[in-house]
């Protein structure tokens, strides 16, 4: 005679007896493994991505769509990454985050970040490519570096210095805000985390600041260009940081993560870790080096 039961993670569990003897046959869970049911969610983020790139190239090009289509993309995929957190949220509540799904889960992050990696590593070259190997056929160049374009270059120690100051010390803030959930500190935890976001929205306000009086422009030469697109990738990759770092906030306010369950404030913290020494290789680089003894603004 046999039975339909509910087994863990949506399992199906059947159980047989004969004879009196119970058994358990296919589709109960012998592993440690969350095993996701069919979901809609990613095909609507891929969805959301291509509508989003391809209306960047209409925006770029001046294109009929180029100032509706991106911002469609744009509501898509935040609409799906709001979705599929939520879900993974769930998952976490559900127990079904267990010890090996975790392993993991950190795994991933690691490749991610190591991906980010290589995506300044693309700025980083080009950005050495110009500063050591000027052209000498573009008049704005003129085979020099900074180009002869460019009359004046940023002080590095004025508010690129305070911005790295700013991000080192949300650095030490985010920590503290780690070591006090892992010592179930929940005041340090809501604290430490204030004190990040915060300074992680005076460095953005500090850069649109930087940007709005700076000495030369986007694009017109392979400075400006090579300068907004390092610095400003960071500065959206500080956007985002900010905001996993207080959706982590409102968790915390809402009861969750606990001393040995808290992967997704850890995720936070490596990412915005990753962002402070992003910044410390542009600051040196880009804001010091690159302009060494060229006049300033």
């Amino acid at each position: 005679m046999g039975n339909l039961r509910a087994g863990p993670a949506g399992c199906a569990r059947v159980t047989y007896s004969i004879n009196g003897d119970e058994g358990t046959m296919a589709g109960t869970k012998h592993h440690d493994y969350h095993i996701l049911p069919p979901d809609i969610v990613p095909l609507a983020t891929t969805i959301g991505a291509f509508t989003f790139t391809s209306g960047m190239v209409l925006f770029m090009h001046d294109m009929p769509g180029g100032h509706f289509v991106p911002w469609l993309g744009m509501a898509l995929l935040l609409a799906s990454m709001f979705a599929w957190f939520s879900k993974i949220v769930k998952e976490a509540h559900a127990g079904d985050h267990t010890p090996v799904v975790q392993l993991h889960q950190r795994y991933g992050m690691i490749l991610f970040i190591a991906s980010e990696v290589m995506f300044f590593v693309g700025w980083f070259w080009a950005f050495f490519d110009f500063s050591l190997f000027p052209s000498t056929i573009a008049d704005v160049v003129g085979g020099q570096w900074p180009p002869k374009a460019i009359e004046a270059v940023m002080d590095p120690f004025d508010l690129p210095l305070l911005n790295t100051l700013i991000l080192l010390c949300s650095g030490t803030t985010v920590t503290w805000a780690h070591h006090a959930l892992i010592h179930g500190d929940r005041e340090g935890l809501k604290k430490g985390l204030w004190a990040t976001v915060l300074l992680g929205l005076l460095f953005t306000s500090i850069q649109a600041y930087e940007y709005v009086h700076a000495p030369f422009p986007f694009g017109q030469n392979t400075y400006g260009s090579a300068f907004y697109m390092a610095t400003g990738f960071h500065g959206f990759h500080v956007i985002v940081g900010t905001i996993m770092l207080i959706v982590c906030l409102i968790r915390a306010y809402k009861g969750d993560f606990t001393p040995r369950q808290h992967f997704g404030f850890e995720a936070a913290a490596w990412y915005w870790h990753f962002v402070d020494v992003v910044w410390l290789f542009l600051f040196v680089a880009v804001y010091i080096w690159g302009g060494w003894g060229y006049p300033i603004h």
